[in-house]
């Protein structure tokens, strides 16, 4: 068994439902998936970069991107299945299938193509120095602000989900964070044992709310276009 540092892998499931092949679905003139796999591939960071999937059409067009996709995923393949357990998966096939080993995984969900490799980067060097097992990135919340969240009724009646802050002026609030499936890191022993990036004091690493856009639906694909106008990616 070959032993080796840091592998990034991009869980990229075939069958999704608000966007069909959403992951290999055009985006800024490329196929999604691109955008992931040039990040790792120019961050110069991994021994491997290597995508799950249990879709031949999204293991042919990772192929052409320069990504070896030399099995595919078998298990944890429907959408109920939870992105840790795909990810300590594809670890298991590599040992299987290639024999390696790795001490560290980050993980990279195909869906966030505004992230790059400078993103990935600071990432990994603020996991390093530290002493946590598990880093999950996040933003923080900006004009959408979580505090004066409602639920309604069905005559449109508010309950607030925060009625302690209600009058308080939101400059005195606490900042508050949401997590994105940007650059999830993990020790690899840990996750094993723990079976989730959330495992035991797990710490969460904010990066800017442009690069952590998760594309799930039309309205998270419709703002990521109109962000990449802002950037240079586009």
């Amino acid at each position: 068994m070959v032993e080796k540092e840091l592998i990034a892998i991009i869980p990229a499931r075939g069958g999704s439902k608000r966007i069909p092949h959403k992951n290999i679905a055009e985006f800024l003139g490329r196929p999604m998936i691109a955008w992931t796999i040039q990040a790792a591939q120019k961050s110069a960071l991994f021994d491997r970069v290597f995508v799950s999937t249990d879709c031949e059409d999204t293991a042919r067009v990772s192929q052409a991107l320069g990504v070896e996709v030399p099995f595919l995923r078998d298990a944890h393949t429907d959408d109920c299945a939870p992105v840790s357990a795909a990810t300590m998966r594809a670890l298991e096939q590599l040992e299987n299938h290639i024999g390696e080993q790795y001490r560290t995984v980050c993980q990279l969900m195909p869906n966030c193509p505004l992230r790059t490799e400078r993103h990935i980067i600071d990432a990994w060097d603020h996991f390093d120095s530290s002493t946590a097992m598990f880093q999950i990135s996040c933003f923080k919340f900006g004009w959408m602000n979580p505090w004066w969240a409602v639920k309604l009724d069905r005559d449109g009646y508010p309950e607030r989900l925060f009625p302690e802050v209600s009058g308080k002026r939101s400059q005195d609030l606490q900042e508050l964070y949401c997590p994105t499936g940007a650059i999830w890191l993990a020790d690899v022993a840990a996750l094993r044992q723990a079976g989730t990036f959330y495992g035991p004091g797990h710490q969460f690493y904010p990066i800017d709310w442009k690069a952590a856009v998760d594309i799930d639906d039309p309205d998270d694909l419709e703002m990521a276009l109109a962000i990449s106008k802002l950037t240079a990616l586009g």
